[in-house]
């Protein structure tokens, strides 16, 4: 299951653009679930002073104990899926930053295949949009991607909340988190999954202390910062280290998997796919959209020799009739060592998760 985007359904965005008038109920069902309410705890993490405002309005829907702990429940909970084999944290395992360690392509129910690698989902709380083709704009309407996708959990979500409210613990626990509510509803469920995702946050890595005053980077970890911020930086901004956008970084100049063009529908989109984040990259192999590639030197050596030429190629990677990045072996080394510094030991050892 991948919550970040490995969908193989027409996404939910494009779907609810056409449809807006079977979806007004549960989007409003979703508006009312919360209160603003400054008073109520709120375990969101105090961010660094460098991290931009979460994207996701945790001051009107705090993150409560409660509200953690059903989510953690639900993300580990295989009643998601039609036969009760697959949770989400079978596909996003903390110990890897919340990526599938197993497989390139994950596996649903029946141990059937996905068409996209599933990306890690931390730090989802700053995300503006969400999958690799940014077919989804809010946190709480990612789930239904992964839970209605027949590659995936294969489940409905009336199937899902039927079983919830036959459960002899989740209506108890409900209650707990939405007083006054008598019936587990779609929009419910969804809003607890959030309250679990968006503790998620990594913030802690060695690159954060070192901006913190706390650590100092190695010479050649120094080295690699001083090439990612010439050759890198422009995409992978810092410090969340996406843009957030969407390019064609040259991997194909046939596209099979359309990326953002999906969604869009605009022949300018083909083979675009949502920048992703490199915090923790070093434990998040393989790479790209499609896995194709098992570790960071194949993926620099991809920018600086295998860059494929086609309409939409991002401009930063062709310079007349140059294509990629210049790299040397020295550099990518130092890039790499770079790299390392992004990995938060904190959050993949954090026992909440």
């Amino acid at each position: 299951m991948e919550l970040g985007g490995r969908g193989n359904l027409p996404a939910l965005i494009s779907f609810i653009m056409k449809k807006w008038f079977f979806f007004l109920p549960f989007i409003l069902g979703l508006m009312a679930c919360g209160q603003d309410n400054t008073d109520t705890e709120n375990l969101f993490p105090e961010l660094p002073s460098y991290f931009p405002d979460p994207v996701y309005p945790v001051d009107k829907f705090p993150v409560t104990q409660a509200g953690f702990d059903l989510g953690k429940k639900l993300f580990n909970d295989p009643i998601l899926s039609v036969d009760q084999s697959i949770a989400c944290s079978n596909c996003h395992v903390k110990a890897v930053a919340f990526v599938d360690p197993q497989h390139a392509l994950s596996l649903g129910v029946n141990e059937r295949h996905g068409i996209r690698n599933a990306p890690s989902i931390a730090n989802m709380a700053f995300m503006k949009e969400f999958m690799w083709d940014g077919g989804v704009v809010h946190l709480d309407f990612v789930p239904p991607n992964a839970i209605e996708n027949e590659l995936e959990m294969d489940e409905k979500l009336a199937h899902v909340v039927a079983k919830l409210n036959r459960s002899s613990v989740y209506p108890a626990m409900f209650k707990n988190v939405f007083s006054g509510i008598d019936t587990i509803t779609a929009p419910l469920m969804l809003k607890a999954l959030s309250q679990y995702q968006l503790m998620l946050v990594s913030k802690a890595s060695k690159y954060d202390k070192v901006r913190q005053g706390k650590d100092q980077f190695s010479a050649d970890e120094s080295k690699g910062y001083e090439i990612f911020k010439s050759k890198c930086a422009a995409c992978h901004s810092e410090p969340l280290f996406t843009n957030q956008g969407y390019f064609n970084n040259g991997l194909d100049v046939v596209f099979p998997d359309l990326g953002r063009a999906r969604i869009t529908e605009d022949l300018g989109d083909l083979g675009k796919f949502k920048v992703p984040s490199l915090r923790n990259v070093a434990l998040t192999a393989p790479y790209m959209h499609d896995a194709r590639f098992k570790s960071l030197m194949e993926v620099l050596n991809h920018y600086s020799d295998g860059v494929k030429d086609s309409p939409t190629l991002a401009a930063p990677l062709k310079s007349g009739s140059q294509l990629g990045i210049a790299l040397t072996l020295a550099e990518k080394q130092s890039l790499i060592a770079f790299l390392g510094t992004l990995t938060d030991h904190e959050l993949i050892s954090d026992p909440r998760f």
